[in-house]
């Protein structure tokens, strides 16, 4: 008897069944994949590429009806750009899975190994963690990128798209398994949740009875709570992006202009988008007009406190500003006395996600590289660079901002744990 399955409606039933079934299915298809060479997987994984090459106009004739729907439901600008997907962006995500293949394969490498006194060797070895389960929302292109990642690091992996961009999900989907299948590796290492019901999301957060090791949340601020308040399985999280540029005094004013309006104005919608701009007061008056013009005739609009206001017309910050993630042409701004109140605003504000100093001053720059307590910390460069593909993983599952096993860009060698392997020659403990 299923014990929590007891005096619920049919069509929860038969949802509980199915998602069973499927961890059960990934359950199998991992440990087929863990034992695979590592030629296999790359072989498989050159074949998703090609199959999503192959299948562009099938995916493409999906994302168009998702984002149809989608306006309809949610005019944002910001919104759809997650969800379009286009030929140039398809490419690259078949390209992205390429790099993944030729990057060195995490599953069975030696971390470090060591002799005891008493001659045991002991090596630290990498190995897959099992059966990924990743909850998204609305870009498509997560599933391509979480399941090859997977794939690498001879995991098997559960994907729950958003109801925004289930076609494309599916779509994807179907050439990813396609894929394995031709490359002769359990198609079920790639599963797609086909109900668009948040119980299933419930379900998985409860671990599909022990099938799924690990929870991975990609998507705003409130399916991020709730995996973290429900999860009863280990959760890599990936928070909201409150990322700042901090234009430090000695700073460059062309590598400030620059940075600042790429990290901005890139892509708003993406993570590591800046979201609050900190310049020091000393320079404010020098600083901020080139930097202001520059966002502004990319049509950014721009929020900032009363010093702000006074050397460049621009609306009156609120106090949601300074911990809001826009993910849209917006920017908010806000004067610091120095370096020490600029780490302390990123603290008190920031989301440890990806922050950024503009300076010449290297003093400066190691202080805040040492400092700051983010995921990722730059200087003197774009925090768009928050990015796994960028950091040379090929991609990434999502911009871990925990401690614990996985911070920054989640790439293969993330989707790992490890084991002890020790050879003895007939040593018995005393």
């Amino acid at each position: 008897m299923r014990p929590y399955c007891v005096h619920v409606e049919d069509g929860a039933s038969l949802l509980f069944d199915e998602m069973r079934a499927l961890g059960q299915s990934a359950r199998k298809a991992a440990r087929a994949v863990a034992a695979a060479s590592s030629e296999q997987r790359s072989a498989a994984l050159r074949e998703m590429a090609a199959q999503l090459r192959a299948r562009q106009a099938d995916i493409l004739d999906a994302n168009t009806r998702d984002v149809a729907a989608a306006r309809q439901r949610d005019p944002a600008e910001s919104f759809i750009d997650r969800l379009m997907l286009d030929e140039a962006r398809l490419d690259s995500i078949a390209a992205g899975i390429e790099t993944i293949a030729a990057l060195p394969d995490p599953v069975g490498a030696t971390m470090e190994e060591w002799t005891r006194p008493n001659g045991l060797r002991i090596a630290r070895v990498r190995t897959p963690i099992g059966v990924i389960g990743m909850i998204f929302e609305s870009r498509p292109n997560v599933a391509a990128d979480a399941a090859a990642l997977a794939l690498r690091a001879g995991n098997a992996i559960i994907l729950r798209g958003g109801s925004d961009s289930a076609g494309s999900v599916r779509a994807i989907g179907g050439a990813l398994q396609q894929a394995l299948g031709q490359a002769q590796l359990a198609e079920d290492a790639i599963q797609i949740v086909q109900s668009t019901d948040r119980a299933a999301v419930g379900m998985m957060l409860q671990g599909l009875g022990g099938a799924i090791d690990v929870i991975v949340p990609r998507g705003g601020k409130s399916l991020v709570a709730r995996v973290q308040a429900e999860a009863r399985i280990p959760v890599f999280a990936h928070l909201e992006g409150v990322n700042h540029t901090y234009v430090h005094a000695a700073a460059d004013v062309r590598k400030a202009v620059d940075i600042v309006v790429n990290a901005k104005m890139r892509r708003v919608s993406v993570c590591g988008a800046t979201e609050k701009l900190l310049i020091d007061r000393a320079v404010l008056e020098t600083m901020l007009p080139p930097i202001a013009k520059a966002l502004e005739e990319r049509g950014c609009e721009l929020r900032g406190g009363p010093e702000a206001q006074r050397v460049y017309r621009m609306k009156r910050a609120t106090s949601e500003d300074w911990s809001a993630e826009y993910l849209a042409p917006i920017i908010a701004i806000r004067t610091v006395a120095d370096i020490d109140e600029a780490i302390a605003v990123i603290g008190l504000y920031g989301s440890q996600h990806t922050d950024a100093i503009v300076t010449e001053d290297k003093a400066a720059a190691e202080k805040f590289l040492r400092d700051v307590d983010s995921a990722i910390v730059l200087h003197n460069a774009s925090t768009q660079f928050a990015d796994g593909g960028e950091f040379g993983f090929g991609g990434e599952i999502g911009i871990a901002t925990g401690r614990l096993h996985a911070r920054g860009p989640v790439g293969a060698e993330q989707l790992t744990t490890f084991k002890y392997v020790v050879r003895g020659n007939g040593q018995i403990r005393p």
